[in-house]
């Protein structure tokens, strides 16, 4: 096993996708959010760098290969952990009920996951033909600019709060049309609140569709070896 910089790389996303999630317990929020949003934005684009370099400086290795697409599979299975503990669940009078919104996609998501990793170790040394395609890959981005906006979008729903609790609705509808000075940017912060909110679901929407997409594309090309022979 050689450790270079991009394989480096690598690890510490895999160490940051934990953190994550640890973040929500270990500090209070919006601190957690906007360190969830830092590490999980710059774990995406050490993704991005590391295959770049190893590419470049010709340092594609084994061990590299192996664990690449294991941190990007941790660092968006727990993060859309994350997303799903913050936006999909509510408790109400004692009972918990979860958003289809949230819950369907991310279930696509998961369960797609699982499937082909299962399929791989079944595969065994036929592993090699499933290779990553370029539609997985655009699923992964996919994945992360619409995990990343939902971290925005949390982090907009925090501060937007914080703006008008307490504040008068006739003051807040003045601020929105035009009439009242707008001292603290909340036709800003509610303008990101919407538009992170409506993005990140559709984006996390269409990432399940192209998560789905690819896992039925490498079931098909396992298939010839899971039949029986004649």
């Amino acid at each position: 096993m050689r450790l270079n910089l991009p394989n480096s790389l690598t690890l510490v996303r895999l160490v940051a996708a934990p953190m994550v999630a640890f973040v929500f317990i270990l500090l209070p929020r919006p601190f957690a959010d906007w360190v969830a949003l830092l590490l999980f934005m710059s774990a995406a684009f050490t993704d991005y760098v590391d295959g770049v370099l190893a590419r470049a400086w010709k340092q594609e290795t084994k061990f590299g290969a192996m664990l690449d697409p294991i941190a990007d599979k941790a660092m968006v299975v727990i993060a859309l952990t994350v997303v799903l503990a913050l936006y999909g669940v509510t408790i109400s009078a004692g009972s918990l009920s979860l958003n289809p919104v949230f819950l369907i996609p991310i279930i696509v998501i998961l369960l797609r996951e699982i499937f082909v990793s299962g399929l791989r170790e079944f595969l065994g040394a036929n592993a090699s033909k499933l290779k990553v395609t370029k539609l997985a890959k655009w699923k992964t981005t996919v994945q992360m600019f619409a995990i990343g906006l939902l971290f925005c979008w949390g982090l907009f729903a925090h501060y937007l709060w914080a703006l008008t609790i307490g504040m008068d609705a006739a003051l807040i509808d003045g601020i929105m049309a035009g009439e009242v000075e707008d001292e603290f940017n909340l036709r800003w912060i509610l303008f990101g609140y919407q538009w992170s909110e409506l993005l990140g679901i559709a984006l996390l929407w269409l990432s399940a569709a192209l998560t789905a997409i690819t896992g039925i594309d490498y079931f098909r090309k396992a298939r010839p070896y899971l039949t029986e022979p004649e």
